[in-house]
């Protein structure tokens, strides 16, 4: 018989020690979260006691907890003028600024760039907090294929779309990536925004700014798993061919905002495909 080794489920006092002071010393809570999962704690636990702490953090951090609600770039009303088309707005959600927005792709679009991506699938990267340089790591389990801004007819024509319907320029968006994650295939907790305190940073944040919105865009149903989770928040989104998930994270003063924490859960049936589209807060010269 093989031993199953227990997760722990109750986070001890020294433990909350630790993760106060790593906060204090400036430790990423997703990085916190990373090492309790090393260290044998479920996710939900480990969760709840980084949120503890951050509700026990001096004033300036408590508004973590707070969620007070920002005005969102994206238009007001259910329905959005996208230029070339009506998107619906499905969900929105005012901490973090999220939207879930719907007939943002045709199924033909959804065809038309799995086809072109498929051509050129290699193993997706993240970027190293150490050196900035895109590095493959286990945390993200895809492949991906990059597509410059205006590249075909398609490209173009997509990037017109994203540009009206985030309301910012079309030279602030990086190139579109296309993305396939089979079974198994996964990205776990991040965020898309590069940290100021990683020197890893710098070189993306030369190039155009820093990240201040992001549009995942789905092009496939998926037939079990793969859906994208907010964890701060206990948000899920199933993925649905044509529709996309909105979310910004530039708030107030230059800060940040951590509940836009997110993850793709490990695909268990069929595959995920998705096209990601990230804006900067300048012209993007990438």
């Amino acid at each position: 018989m093989v031993a199953v080794e227990r997760q722990h489920t109750k986070v001890t006092p020294d433990w909350h020690r630790w993760i106060a002071e790593s906060l204090q010393a400036g430790a990423r809570a997703v990085d916190i979260l990373q090492t309790m999962l090393d260290n044998g704690f479920t996710e939900r636990a480990s969760w709840q006691a980084i949120d503890d702490a951050l509700m026990a953090a001096p004033p300036e951090d408590a508004a973590i907890g707070d969620r007070p609600s920002f005005d969102s770039r994206l238009a007001d009303g259910h329905v959005i003028d996208a230029g070339d088309r009506a998107v619906r707005v499905v969900t929105r959600i005012a901490r973090p600024v999220v939207a879930v927005l719907d007939g943002v792709l045709s199924p033909e679009e959804c065809a038309a760039f799995r086809g072109m991506a498929a051509e050129r699938l290699h193993r997706s990267t993240v970027v190293h907090k150490e050196d900035g340089r895109n590095t493959v790591m286990d945390i993200r389990t895809s492949d991906g294929a990059y597509f410059q801004r205006a590249e075909n007819e398609l490209v173009a024509l997509v990037d017109r779309r994203v540009s009206a319907l985030m309301r910012l320029p079309e030279d602030h968006g990086e190139g579109l990536q296309v993305m396939r994650y089979g079974i198994g295939g996964e990205y776990q907790p991040h965020y898309d925004y590069f940290d100021p305190s990683d020197k890893g940073s710098q070189p993306h944040l030369d190039a155009g700014g820093q990240r201040i919105a992001t549009l995942i865009m789905y092009l496939n149903d998926v037939e079990a798993g793969g859906e994208t989770v907010f964890p701060r928040i206990d948000f899920s989104y199933v993925p649905k061919e044509g529709q996309a998930l909105y979310f910004e994270y530039d708030m107030p003063e230059g800060r940040l905002d951590p509940l836009t924490l997110h993850g793709g859960a490990p695909v268990t049936q069929g595959e995920k495909w998705i096209v990601t589209k990230w804006m900067r807060e300048r012209a993007f010269s990438g």
